[in-house]
């Protein structure tokens, strides 16, 4: 049975929510539905949970596989499609425990496949840790994709403890423990992962099973010297929302399970570090509650608002249940109403449609079934202020040509609400990618991101395009190259510096590596740079691109005033909103233009790049420049840019010839702004 119907919302209150119509109802409703697609691909009670698969390149079970790992595979993806989809079956069990879909009573299938994963001797057995480390080869240090599921395992079980786990006998509880106790006090990965074994044995202790502890102790230990400030954690090498959805919803919980009875100190942390991050985190999000692709694991969509609601686990709770609730509502429309969001039934293996650019190899098939950490929110009860405050906006006191600008120094991160357009643009200034993976770069190294504009995939070699990011060509090279390193330098008289390396790695010292000093600020519409290059080697050619335009058949107008250019583009996007972009180059370049970029758009397929070149060609010279001056601003409501808009420059000067030459202009704006740019002290300021 086939199963792509788009949601229809249902039970709408536009006095209770007036952004959205949006209600705890519509909440459950919409779990229902993805459960309808989900068990679409479910033939009886007893088929195991996996869908029809569509990928098979990237995901997991992989090609060319022995038979040993491809049954560890197999195993991994029968428990997370069951894992993953409770997140979304707990709260309606709770809720409607005879709900069916078909045949299947689905509190009897979660129960029924719950106790067959965690059991030995059957074909949807996961494997107890000790078994899959044997089949590993025994190393000792080896991690298993069954340790983050144990952990959805758990949230869900204790969400519906009476309709499930009270249901179970005695020996079946205590094998299903059993299970959860090999995995809980063994290795993890050394991150995030540590959450997962503390939640384990945060329900094994809840249960009366016996615990290690110390190793609980040291785990959380660990968890709260991750901590970088601004309530994010640090996650590896790079920030995204994985510090917020895994640290910023899994502490809590274990805060509510086990942390305030028997870590009074650690939990208070925890708490006091979630009520940091909602200072600031329903910034992210746009004003229609859109979140914006960046990170890595973006088939996970609109999980990213699970640390909103997962603020209101904890004792001491801070954060604005009616912003929250609208902010979490319009994420959930912003995927739900989309006709190319299911793929068989389930979530589509992208952001909106299928997307392989943003896939990642540890994923398979039931892997954005994650998105369900969203309906973590019908945990809290229908008198909750989460559900009965009226929706607030989130760019409240914004109007007109207003920005709000949040600086995050901990996580290294910048981003602005733009009233003009209703849109967030996020700025990353801590990131490291290896020189080739561009999938990483994109997910994290773009010059900006944007909630209406998800990024482009386009590497257009020849031309040397990729969307919102830098290229550099010289003689050496056989493709352009792009920046895989951002060292944060901080915002300074409202101007955000960064500077970023091209081909950068650890053997190579900075003086022999391409680089560009970035620095940037806000315009009503999005985002004005003033960089300043430090090209190694030249001839070389310096290629700057917009962000992509979901739209090929786009009209395109070429205005010029002044010596500067703008290309201004109108269309539709995916939902067939009108939209516009244009972007803008000022002084530096000398060549621009717009290229087609085939299959590489998520929210278009199809997409125009606007690209401005700038050809440096002696080997040393003050004359030639080193600055180059430009804007990108965008609309999702399709309106037409203002001449003032296009061309928001209107003069630049210079305190000397030596500070032309080197980079230190002051931006007079049409707004009446004056923009200092100065790079002193930069080579101080750099973090990762």
């Amino acid at each position: 049975m086939t199963f792509n119907t788009k949601f229809k919302t249902e039970y709408t209150d536009f006095t209770l929510s007036p952004f959205t119509g949006l209600t705890r109802d519509s909440f459950l409703a919409a779990a229902k539905y993805l459960l309808r697609g989900f068990f679409s691909g479910i033939a009886s009670l007893d088929a195991p949970p996996v869908v029809t698969r569509t990928e098979f390149d990237i995901t997991y079970p992989h090609k060319n596989i022995s038979a040993e790992q491809y049954d560890r595979e197999r195993r991994a993806e029968i428990f997370e499609g069951l894992a993953r989809s409770f997140f979304i079956a707990a709260p309606v069990i709770c809720e409607d425990p005879d709900f069916t879909v078909g045949d299947i009573n689905i509190r009897e299938y979660y129960k029924e496949h719950v106790l067959r994963v965690a059991s030995s001797g059957n074909d949807e057995s996961a494997g107890s840790y000790e078994d899959m480390k044997k089949s590993a080869g025994g190393d000792p240090y080896m991690c298993f994709q069954q340790t983050v599921e144990t952990c959805a395992l758990v949230i869900c079980l204790d969400t519906c403890e009476k309709q499930i786990w009270d249901s179970y006998t005695k020996a079946e509880q205590d094998t299903i423990a059993e299970f959860l106790t090999g995995y809980g006090h063994n290795y993890t990965v050394p991150q995030n992962w540590r959450l997962f074994n503390m939640l384990d044995l945060a329900f094994l202790h809840r249960h009366g099973y016996p615990i290690d502890e110390d190793i609980m102790l040291d785990h959380a230990l660990a968890i709260k010297n991750y901590y970088v400030g601004n309530g994010w954690f640090r996650d590896g090498q790079s920030f995204d929302y994985y510090s917020c959805w895994a640290f910023n919803v899994y502490a809590p919980i274990w805060c509510k399970q086990y942390g305030y009875e028997n870590m009074p100190e650690l939990a208070s942390f925890f708490e006091a570090a979630s009520n940091e991050l909602v200072k600031t985190f329903t910034g992210y999000f746009g004003r229609n509650g859109f979140v914006n692709m960046w990170g890595r694991s973006g088939i996970y969509r609109n999980a990213a608002t699970s640390p909103l609601a997962a603020n209101f686990f904890l004792k001491n709770p801070t954060a604005d249940p009616g912003m929250c609730r609208r902010i979490a509502s319009g994420a959930l429309l912003q995927f739900l109403e989309r006709e190319d969001f299911l793929s068989s039934g389930v979530p589509s293996l992208g952001f909106y449609g299928q997307f392989p650019p943003l896939v990642q190899g540890y994923s398979c098939a039931e892997s954005p079934l994650w998105l369900g950490k969203a309906f973590l929110c019908l945990e809290l009860p229908k008198d909750h202020p989460f559900w009965t405050a009226v929706e607030k906006d989130n760019f409240e006191g914004l109007s007109g040509n207003d920005v709000r600008t949040f600086v995050l120094d901990g996580p290294g991160l910048v981003f602005s609400n733009h009233a003009a357009n209703g849109e967030t643009v996020l700025r990353t200034g801590k990131v490291m990618k290896h020189k080739n993976d561009l999938h990483g770069i994109c997910n994290y190294g773009k010059l900006c991101y944007n909630t209406d504009f998800p990024w482009d995939s386009a590497f257009i070699k020849e031309k040397g395009i990729i969307p919102m990011q830098y290229t550099i060509k010289d003689e050496t090279m056989d493709v352009p190259h792009t920046a895989n390193t951002l060292f944060y330098a901080g915002v300074e008289n409202d101007v955000f510096y960064r500077r970023a390396f091209f081909d950068h790695g650890p053997e190579t010292e900075m003086h022999w590596l391409n680089a560009i000093d970035l620095a940037d600020f806000t315009v009503p519409l999005g985002v004005f740079r003033a960089d300043r290059i430090r090209l190694v080697r030249k001839p070389a050619v310096v290629t700057l691109s917009s962000y992509g335009f979901p739209d090929k058949n786009a009209e395109v107008r070429r205005v010029e005033k002044n010596g500067a250019v703008a290309y201004v583009l109108k269309g539709k996007d995916g939902r067939g909103r009108d939209i516009s972009l244009a972007m803008t180059v000022f002084n530096g370049f000398d060549e621009e233009g717009y290229e087609t970029s085939l299959g590489t758009n998520p929210d278009g397929k199809d997409s125009l790049i606007v690209f401005a070149k700038a050809h440096r060609n002696k080997a040393y010279s003050a004359k030639e420049g080193y600055l180059l001056f430009s804007q990108v601003i965008t609309s999702a409501e399709g309106r037409d840019f203002t001449e003032d808009e296009l061309f928001s420059l209107n003069e630049i000067t210079y305190a000397s010839e030596s500070d032309r030459a080197f980079g230190y202009p002051t931006l007079v704006l049409k707004d009446g702004r004056r923009m200092r740019i100065c790079f002193d002290g930069i080579e101080d300021r750099l973090k990762i």
